[in-house]
């Protein structure tokens, strides 16, 4: 999937763990290891806004656009890095 979730770098910036911010959010360890991972395949926006202010960031801070190439399945970098 060409959309990449960046939660795992938040998370060391701010030295939390995944069960704080779990809780801070109000959503299970597993639901945010599932987002986390890359496996969910939607995330809601109050959710999205609740990382967010627990993390102190911006949705940009956690999701990022990758191109996919498609003749040999891996990621392309889009040209914008995360700083």
């Amino acid at each position: 999937m060409p959309i990449v979730v960046d939660i795992d770098v938040m998370l060391a910036r701010r030295k939390m763990s995944v069960g704080d911010l779990a809780d801070r959010v109000g959503i299970t360890p597993a639901n945010l290891a599932v987002l986390k991972n890359g496996r969910a395949k939607a995330v809601r926006f109050t959710t999205l806004a609740a990382l967010c202010e627990a993390l102190n960031c911006q949705p940009g801070d956690l999701l990022r656009w990758e191109v996919e190439d498609a003749a040999s399945g891996r990621r392309a970098h889009s040209g914008r890095e995360n700083a």
